[in-house]
């Protein structure tokens, strides 16, 4: 059967979005922000740890990893970049909550 969840998950795959580390990414989030709240931060400053840290890591990846190299275009690599970013946010932001 191809329903339309099916086929919007066969699209993230295809395009890059999901992949093997994708999980990893929403654990770090929510891990991080966790432990700024332990640490006193507010809600607002847990997600902006969140943001931080996770823009300097997907900075990190590109001088490290490369564009084309891991993900055979650049179109992949920005759309995983833009869902590892949105994943971690999100589940951040959602804990929060």
């Amino acid at each position: 059967m191809n329903s339309p969840i099916a086929k919007f998950v066969n699209w993230q795959l295809s395009t890059g979005q999901l992949d093997h580390w994708t999980s990893y990414h929403i654990a770090a989030g929510l891990a991080i922000a966790k432990i700024a709240q332990w640490l006193g931060c507010s809600d607002l400053w847990a997600v902006l740890w969140v943001v931080i840290i996770g823009v300097a890591w997907e900075i990190f990846e590109y001088f490290v990893e490369g564009t084309e190299e891991t993900y055979g275009t650049k179109k992949k690599w920005a759309y995983n970049t833009a869902a590892d970013l949105i994943v971690e946010i999100g589940a951040a932001w959602w804990m929060v909550a």
